[in-house]
């Protein structure tokens, strides 16, 4: 039947309802699992939104590295992990037409008017996938403290991934050294990193 849908465009996710919130000074968190250390109210939403202008200003305006950022990429379908305001997704649906682009998230933090090729689900990525068919690009950026099982997270991808298809990482290294050795371990910075990196790991 025409228009129906099919495997290409179908996706699965969980219901909303299965994410809980919960306001703690003065922000909004969302408290079905330990893994987010980031509050989703409008302030992170204006940060996500500005991080986000950081990284085209940093990739020459660009939303990646990978081949399927090009122009004619004639890309098929696109995940885009942790997903955040959607604002990367909603580029690149706009950018590629010809793209289906599936954007995934804890938070329910997206618009509701967004390119018609884009789709937003919330689910937790640390659980079990169930997308109707594999990607051809998948985009992961800024997850390093949302990840509790990385190894998990790439097997993950890779399965979701079609033959031939591309995945971009970007994220950014959060420990500091110097090298002159003028940047020691006990000064006020790096013993921050020390402890944010103790808090992911426990």
């Amino acid at each position: 039947m025409p228009g129906a849908p099919g495997p290409a465009n179908e996706e699965t996710s969980k219901p909303a309802k299965t994410t809980r919130h919960a306001r703690t000074e003065g922000h909004i968190i969302d408290t079905r699992t330990g893994n987010i250390n980031l509050p989703n109210d409008e302030l992170e939403a204006e940060r996500l939104d500005l991080q986000h202008h950081l990284f085209l200003l940093t990739f020459d305006d660009s939303l990646g590295l990978a081949p399927p950022n090009k122009a004619k990429s004639e890309i098929k379908r696109v995940l885009d992990l942790g997903t955040g305001t959607g604002i990367w997704a909603m580029d690149f649906g706009d950018e590629h037409p010809e793209a289906h682009v599936v954007g995934v998230d804890l938070s329910p933090i997206q618009p509701t008017f967004v390119p018609p090729n884009v789709k937003f689900f919330i689910d937790d990525i640390d659980e079990e996938w169930n997308h109707s068919a594999p990607f051809d690009y998948i985009h992961s950026r800024m997850m390093t403290s949302s990840i509790g099982n990385w190894p998990d997270y790439l097997k993950k991808i890779y399965d979701n991934l079609n033959p031939g298809g591309y995945v971009e990482l970007q994220e950014a290294d959060l420990f500091l050294s110097s090298d002159d050795a003028t940047l020691r371990p006990t000064q006020s910075l790096p013993r921050c990193l020390q402890l944010i990196r103790r808090r992911d790991e426990t």
